[in-house]
């Protein structure tokens, strides 16, 4: 069947050939752990059970887990395997499952998913996109993802197009945010603090790009208000394949993260979640391979 299950379209026969994700339609994964390194609304005191893909539908060209994104390293996993691995990462007491980066295997998820529901999981499951998104796929997930916890990388085409290679990803980002808020509504939380249900937005701001940065919390704030959170995100980490880039091969710097947060307090964010000291480490980068269950 051709898949034109993410905004790609690229229409390949995932059962004989890989897709533009670099995947056919064998689901595979490069990691499952707790992760300690996500919102503390997420990740909590014991970390967030986080379950990487192999592969990706959009492939920045700064990408920290570029070697997952390309589909150099992952193993094949059965729906029976990753719902045993859900329940085995909520034995270690992880506070929610984290599906990263899973765009590309939606329609192989959801009967997984929906058995994690039926079998009693009780923790919530949480969708850990990109952002780049068709919303007609995010319906297939109603009633299945409790948080959704995209990227708004870009708000601009042309910095889409350079970085991306996806003009259109602004378009598609605000009509699959506009999707997962229309599933989830307004976020909520339990009495630890821990988050439940709804929408968290993350920005990664970007070298040279903080202006760009401003402008997708004009446009965050000014449609949704307080009713999901957003992360400003100071880590960018230049990777090797960006060292010639004359930005992207350098951090951000310590005036452009705060000029961001200063336009944010100005128009009045007022729980907006933001990453102090130096942010932009390894330690924000999971380690990958290994066999899984």
């Amino acid at each position: 069947m051709d898949c034109k299950q993410c905004p790609r379209q690229c229409g390949a026969d995932r059962t004989a050939k890989t897709g533009f994700c670099g995947e056919t339609e064998t689901m595979r994964i490069a990691r499952a752990a707790p992760h300690m390194w996500e919102e503390p609304c997420i990740s909590g005191k014991n970390g967030s059970g986080t379950v990487f893909f192999s592969g990706c539908g959009l492939r920045c060209v700064y990408c920290q887990n570029y070697r997952v994104a390309e589909s150099e390293i992952g193993e094949k996993v059965t729906g029976e395997q990753l719902l045993r691995i859900f329940f085995e990462l909520r034995d270690q007491g992880v506070h929610n499952i984290n599906l990263v980066t899973a765009s590309h295997f939606t329609s192989q998820l959801v009967p997984v998913l929906e058995q994690a529901k039926a079998h009693g999981l009780g923790i919530p499951l949480l969708w850990n996109s990109s952002g780049y998104e068709l919303p007609d796929t995010l319906k297939l997930l109603d009633g299945l993802i409790d948080i959704y916890l995209p990227d708004f990388k870009y708000i601009r085409s042309d910095t889409a197009a350079r970085y991306s290679h996806a003009p259109d990803y602004p378009d598609i980002a605000k009509a699959a945010l506009a999707e997962m808020f229309r599933q989830r509504g307004a976020q909520r939380f339990g009495a630890d603090g821990m988050m439940q249900s709804g929408v968290q937005v993350r920005h990664l701001v970007l070298p040279g790009h903080a202006q760009e940065a401003r402008q997708v919390l004009y446009y965050l704030h000014c449609t949704y208000g307080e009713r999901i959170g957003v992360s400003v995100m100071r880590q960018y980490t230049p990777m090797p394949q960006v060292q010639d880039d004359p930005l992207l091969s350098r951090r951000v710097t310590e005036q452009e993260y705060h000029s961001v947060l200063r336009y944010a307090e100005l128009i009045g964010m007022e729980h907006l979640l933001t990453q102090t000291g130096e942010a932009a480490d390894e330690s924000f980068i999971p380690e990958f391979g290994g066999k899984f269950s």
